[in-house]
């Protein structure tokens, strides 16, 4: 067929092109292929040792056995369907969780959770706490995700918590020859201008230099707690540049969402994730970072799952005690539930969790979240696979592999976590092989070739 463009007259254009596409694919990578957890559990690190994700997951067993016997109890407390043995579904699987592995992410926290101390204390901490995590990662008791959170690189803290920086990873990997636990990471929060995040990639590049690390080896993440995290001082969009200038380190950006809104001068007794200001702060965050790769988190439920009667020694609680700390219980438990959902349905798959006994809610929502989808997911998806392998076997052009991607995601996310079965995920027609490729473009492309 007689055309007019020959491809001398188009070679300029399409090498510019070509350039402009590439770059665009360097800036905007898409969705991370590693695991993301769904929370981030963070404690004082001068409290943490070996066995405490354990430790934390038996707390959580007894106050869901204490406060939610079974699904039909933990439905009423929560508000879950009951439906067709739903509630007891959850149920079941959040036992299981928290017998198998309660705690995904565990930050050691030297900042909000830890306080101001004398040098000489935080310095005996940093060391014991590293210490606690080489005896963890020994006896294999460590979460799959953890790291430490330091203080802000403000004027008036940046020498306490540099300091602190490097005598953890000093002493951590004294005790581990050399070794650091998988997905190691280090917060750092209320950042503000770009110059914070660069001088903490210089020292963990430097300590890589200095212990023999790979480049990269030491990764971190920001906290987004201030309204200039996300504008400068010109009003321009801030955030892109403070990831940058993590030079590549930055895997997560985690939202502060009280000292957002206190910094916003929303009264502390209408602040809340559900306050209209933390969803504008989500929304931009995710607009600014979408496709980047960098993974976001949401802040904590404050409201502790906690009763106001204590066992005194052998004293049994009265019945009318049990009944008013479980009404307790139930009311907090009911708030985190309401705020992981509003953040679930927000496309934020991870958040904060403060206390043992929110462990039990935090994965009933998530449970719920990926069952209540699963179904109609699972029928999208093949559907999908299906259309896309037909239409790359007539030689058509596939373009939408975005959205396969993002159903393939959503399966991705609920094995990992614990929420769906090997056998519900084989129900969309893919094999645990297509599924652990974690490409929705591969599984097509390989669906299309001829095996040979």
């Amino acid at each position: 067929m007689k055309t007019t463009l020959t491809p001398e007259r188009s070679a300029a254009s399409r090498d510019a092109l070509r350039r402009a596409n590439t770059a665009f694919a360097r800036v905007y990578p898409g969705e991370s292929p590693q695991r993301q957890p769904v929370h981030t559990v963070y404690g004082g690190a001068h409290l943490f040792r070996a066995n405490t994700a354990r430790k934390m997951g038996d707390i959580a067993l007894a106050s869901l056995r204490d406060h939610a016997a079974d699904g039909a109890q933990l439905a009423h407390g929560l508000g879950l369907p009951q439906h067709g043995g739903f509630a007891q579904r959850v149920y079941a699987r959040v036992v299981d969780k928290l017998e198998r592995e309660p705690v995904e992410d565990f930050r050691l926290d030297f900042e909000d959770g830890y306080g101001h101390r004398p040098d000489a204390e935080e310095d005996a901490h940093a060391v014991s706490a590293a210490q606690e995590v080489a005896r963890g990662l020994e006896q294999g008791t460590l979460p799959p995700f953890i790291g430490i959170r330091v203080k802000s690189f403000t004027e008036e803290l940046y020498a306490r918590a540099s300091r602190t920086l490097d005598l953890f990873v000093t002493a951590l990997l004294e005790h581990t020859g050399g070794r650091l636990p998988p997905s190691f990471v280090v917060t750092l929060p209320k950042v503000t201008v770009p110059e914070q995040v660069t001088a903490l990639a210089h020292l963990l590049s430097e300590l890589e230099s200095v212990h023999g690390l790979p480049s990269g080896a030491l990764m971190l993440e920001l906290m987004v707690e201030t309204p200039q995290a996300l504008f400068d001082a010109r009003g321009r969009p801030h955030l892109r540049s403070l990831v940058e200038a993590g030079e590549g380190r930055c895997s997560h950006v985690h939202l502060g969402s009280y000292d957002y809104t206190a910094a916003l001068n929303v009264s502390a007794h209408v602040q809340g994730m559900l306050h209209p200001a933390c969803d504008y702060l989500r929304d931009t965050v995710q607009v600014l970072l979408a496709g980047t790769g960098v993974r976001l988190s949401d802040g904590a439920t404050t409201v502790m799952p906690v009763g106001p009667h204590r066992k005194q020694g052998d004293t049994p609680l009265l019945p009318t005690q049990r009944r008013e700390n479980t009404d307790a219980v139930h009311r907090a438990w009911q708030v985190a539930y309401r705020n992981t959902r509003h953040s679930l349905e927000r496309a934020y798959y991870q958040g904060w969790d403060l206390h043992p006994a929110q462990l039990p809610v935090r994965y009933a929502a998530v449970y719920a979240f990926f069952l209540e989808g699963l179904e109609p997911s699972s029928q999208r998806l093949k559907a999908f696979v299906d259309k896309a392998a037909q239409a790359t076997m007539l030689g058509g052009v596939f373009d939408d592999a975005a959205t396969g991607q993002g159903l393939l995601n959503f399966f991705l996310r609920g094995l990992a976590c614990g929420a769906l079965t090997e056998e519900e995920v084989r129900a969309t027609g893919l094999t645990l092989e297509e599924l652990h490729r974690r490409s929705f473009r591969a599984i097509v492309e390989a669906r299309a070739t001829p095996s040979r």
